[in-house]
């Protein structure tokens, strides 16, 4: 069931109705989880059982590792990873279909990737971690359900760590329900989404083999610059739905984008992109394999090794191996540079670091845009070589700048800031503007980029 689906507004709204009910609030955490495994078994009942398993397989050495130590904790680490990599990365070593007559086997071997696994295993990860760390007692089973499953950040985030939800399980009322954010974080996401994200998955669609090589040169760049925006659109309009959502259910999920496209560095990019999991990596993987802490040469290895699993983690290719290692090796490269680049304070120095950051990091978009590894260098080579074809594929410009004008404004107007602040009166017609485009000018329904991971 997706967010922009109307199934899920209808059921949205029901569940929001039946959490508040006064007969229902000593019942709320099991309505908020029955509701997250009709969300998730809509259309793919299928993945139930796969879900129940992974939560209960949790549950269940969470409760060890909480009573007997930390080989149970290793052990539920390694469960939730087996996970991830069998339905992941299983085609890494089998061939689809790859039956072997063998009918358990095959029923195994062809059962769909679930989708949010990444997701919901990293927050089994969390789980099993914090709350070992901690020497919490035992949590309810029901409550380690909601943390998991909670529909409105299940499928693509943001990841939220155990130690910061699971403090919020609590009896919720409707009158600390804060409407107003809930509304402006929802709409807002429905704008990026469906007005400047879908729109420019129409012209982005062109950077597929075989379209791409009907481009000319300066349009592949074009198609670079408008996939970064829309990624960002993507995957900002989840985050920010997901924010409202919980909000109405009286729980607050991390912010997960911060302007990134203003960043001066690559590592401020990465305390800017997609911060939950940036996090996530921070503190499970990048500290624990040594951090900063074991010289030069062992802390940009670790960066080129966390990003590298990084990219791993998005999909079962060299490309986003290639996507994560880039990332890697550019954090590497310009941490002995960082302090003397701070250092040097002017407005045209600043630009210019900018300007590389984002260049940079939408070539690599790349690699994330086009799977096929093959696909994705033809394209970046194709950039830097004249057109041949003579009758090329146009693009109309003023389009792009229409459905590109939203993340740049963002970026560098603080438009909502200043609104409230200084011209609050204006504040209704700002949201009833994002309201009538999201509506009227909705590009065609895409699904939300990062649900294949």
């Amino acid at each position: 069931m997706s967010f922009t689906s109307w199934p899920f507004g209808i059921f949205a709204a029901m569940v929001f109705a039946i959490y508040y009910l006064p007969a229902f609030r000593a019942y709320q955490v099991q309505v908020l989880v029955a509701a997250s495994l009709v969300f998730y078994g809509y259309g793919q009942p299928e993945l139930l059982p796969m879900l129940a398993l992974a939560v209960l397989g949790t549950y269940l050495l969470l409760s060890l590792a909480l009573e007997r130590g930390g080989i149970w904790l290793a052990a539920g680490i390694i469960f939730n990873l087996a996970l991830l990599g069998f339905f992941k990365y299983k085609f890494l070593f089998f061939a689809p279909p790859a039956l072997s007559g063998n009918g358990a086997v095959d029923f195994l071997l062809n059962l769909p990737l679930p989708i949010g696994i990444s997701f919901f295993v990293f927050h089994n990860i969390s789980l099993l971690v914090d709350l070992t760390r901690q020497k919490s007692p035992r949590p309810a089973l029901a409550s380690v359900f909601l943390y998991i499953i909670f529909f409105p950040q299940l499928v693509s985030g943001p990841i939220t760590r155990a130690q910061m939800f699971m403090p919020q399980i609590a009896p919720k009322h409707i009158a600390d329900v804060a409407f107003i954010d809930a509304g402006k974080w929802i709409l807002t996401g429905y704008f990026f989404k469906l007005f400047v994200a879908n729109n420019l998955n129409e012209m982005t669609a062109l950077m597929a083999f075989p379209l791409s090589e009907t481009l000319q040169t300066q349009d592949r760049w074009l198609l670079v610059f408008l996939y970064s925006y829309q990624i960002y659109a993507d995957f900002f309009g989840y985050s920010a739905i997901a924010i409202g959502l919980a909000l109405l259910f009286g729980y607050r999920l991390p912010i997960n984008f911060n302007l990134p496209y203003i960043s001066q560095s690559f590592a401020e990019f990465w305390t800017r992109w997609h911060i939950s999991l940036s996090s996530w990596l921070r503190t499970y993987l990048y500290i624990p394999l040594g951090g900063n802490r074991r010289g030069r040469f062992r802390t940009y290895l670790n960066l080129i090794i966390v990003m590298g699993l990084g990219g791993l983690w998005h999909g079962a290719g060299i490309s986003y191996l290639v996507w994560g290692l880039g990332h890697g090796a550019l954090l590497a490269v310009e941490r002995p540079f960082l302090g003397r680049l701070q250092s040097i304070d002017f407005v045209g120095f600043r630009i210019a670091r900018m300007t590389l950051v984002f260049v940079c990091v939408s070539l690599l978009w790349i690699f994330f845009k086009l799977p096929d590894f093959h696909h994705a260098w033809s394209y970046l080579t194709g950039m830097f070589t004249p057109t041949a074809n003579p009758n090329p594929t146009k693009l109309f410009y003023n389009l792009a700048l229409i459905y590109s004008l939203p993340v740049i404004v963002q970026h560098f107007v603080d438009l909502r800031s200043l609104i409230e602040r200084r011209l609050p009166a204006l504040e209704p017609y700002l949201y009833g503007v994002l309201a009538a485009l999201t509506y009227l000018e909705a590009g065609p329904e895409t699904a939300f980029i990062y649900f294949q991971f």
